[in-house]
């Protein structure tokens, strides 16, 4: 009976637990949909702080900063935001070694830079990032964020360099089709880029 009874409030708890995890997350979310991205980066942050063996929480606020970051003028706030993407980006890595969402959302840290400061960071971070898709390329083909995000910097260095980004239509198509199959079923795994594609194939067009 002292077995039993142990048993069943374990698993009570694992519920509670697991549905807690849930409820922060989607409030995480809904922050960051209603535009407070310092407040659904902190929740993310605090999510992460219980969550130890979980990338995921940690991925978001890196997501979160770097996606806010795009839109930063101001250097400063931009090295806090890049910053604190950056260590929970490390902090996932150790959690789920090459893991390709990682590092997707490494080469959009690096992105990010670039689009604030061409000239400084352009050298610095292009190769790296050349490199970053190229590897997760070879691990996961399949995967539709991988081809986006890798079609785009193509298309990117292309345009810098004055060449024709036409032949990168193709592999946003690719993506597109792409997303209709890929499946995850890990809650709350990354689902982004479905509407970028379309942007993008809609501008080659």
């Amino acid at each position: 009976m002292k077995l039993l009874f142990t048993l069943c409030f374990a698993f009570v708890s694992v519920i509670g637990f697991s549905q807690s995890y849930e409820k922060g997350m989607e409030k995480a979310f809904a922050l960051w949909q209603e535009g407070k991205a310092t407040e659904a980066s902190n929740m993310f942050e605090r999510i992460s702080a219980v969550e130890t063996e979980n990338w995921i929480p940690l991925y978001y606020v890196a997501y979160v900063n770097i996606i806010d970051a795009f839109s930063e003028k101001d250097k400063t706030r931009l090295q806090l935001k890049l910053d604190k993407a950056k260590t929970s980006l490390e902090k996932a890595k150790q959690l789920s070694p090459d893991n390709v969402e990682i590092l997707i959302m490494e080469a959009m840290h690096n992105t990010a830079w670039i689009a604030f400061d061409g000239a400084t960071y352009g050298m610095k971070y292009g190769a790296v990032n050349t490199a970053i898709y190229q590897k997760a390329t070879a691990m996961a083909p399949e995967n539709p964020r991988v081809a986006l995000s890798s079609a785009e910097w193509n298309m990117g260095m292309a345009q810098y360099f004055g060449k024709d980004t036409a032949p990168y239509c193709k592999d946003i198509e690719k993506a597109l089709e792409l997303f209709t199959t890929f499946k995850n079923e890990t809650p709350f795994y990354p689902s982004w880029g479905e509407g970028r594609a379309k942007e993008v194939l809609a501008s080659c067009k």
